[in-house]
């Protein structure tokens, strides 16, 4: 450790030459040499390289969330109101939660029991689920099954979500089908409210918020002014809904 000293005046001595002569100035004697002692001072201290990349992330990640922000202020209706969307819990309840999934996510499986203790303890929860299929066609398919099932047994989407979301193996098109029917609903009534909206307007509209706010995997939820990316678990959840109560914002 002793060395880090002398390093650190060297390099501030060789910035304060290069500073007080322009770069065009230095033959290349002068710029192999200054090159060479970056290149070493780098090979002898590579931990630096760590700050370096963990600076840009936070920096990064900082202007990611004030992008967020102002998505998420914009695109209020949309996020938290969609009529594509079906919302749990209570209808009325002063926190909403708003869940960007994929049927066929493990972490989504693994949150699913997050999404039913904070229900279970919490009466005034809004939990609004937000399906966003991007791991593939089947996805796609299973997505398609479960939009049209929403319009046709409303009452009924809940069960069928944790049916669907907590199975096991790849969800698709059969699985969700079979799901339906289950519940009641027959594939002939299921594959005629699909024909109705081939374009499936309900994804479109998520996919373009998820583009807006950066979201680039599941789960995702938006919570207040905030988005939080990945299964969190309940306890993180849980506070930033106890923070919005006390101050409005999920950080107080």
């Amino acid at each position: 450790m002793a060395i880090l000293p002398k390093i650190f005046m060297a390099l501030a001595l060789t910035a304060s030459v290069v500073s007080a002569q322009p770069a065009a100035a230095l033959d290349d004697a002068q710029k192999k040499e200054f090159g060479d002692f970056i290149k070493q001072y780098l090979i002898e201290n590579p931990e630096i390289m760590l700050d370096v990349q963990n600076a840009l992330q936070k920096k990064q990640e900082a202007a990611r969330l004030v992008k967020a922000n102002a998505t998420i202020s914009e695109n209020k209706a949309a996020i938290f109101d969609s009529k594509y969307d079906m919302a749990l819990g209570n209808p009325k309840g002063d926190v909403t939660i708003v869940e960007f999934f994929d049927y066929n996510c493990s972490y989504c499986r693994r949150a699913l029991s997050d999404m039913q203790t904070i229900l279970k303890k919490d009466p005034n929860i809004r939990f609004v689920l937000k399906e966003f299929p991007i791991l593939g066609p089947e996805s796609v398919a299973a997505h398609k099954v479960s939009a049209a099932f929403r319009k046709l047994a409303p009452e009924k989407y809940s069960q069928f979500h944790i049916a669907l979301l907590g199975s096991d193996g790849r969800a698709n098109e059969a699985s969700a089908i079979e799901v339906a029917q289950s519940l009641g609903v027959s594939e002939k009534e299921i594959r005629a409210e699909m024909a109705k909206d081939p374009s499936d307007a309900s994804v479109q509209e998520t996919y373009s918020l998820a583009q807006s706010l950066g979201i680039t995997g599941t789960p995702s939820y938006v919570i207040g002014n905030e988005l939080v990316q990945g299964a969190v678990g309940y306890e993180d959840l849980e506070t930033k809904v106890k923070n919005m109560r006390t101050c409005g914002k999920t950080s107080c």
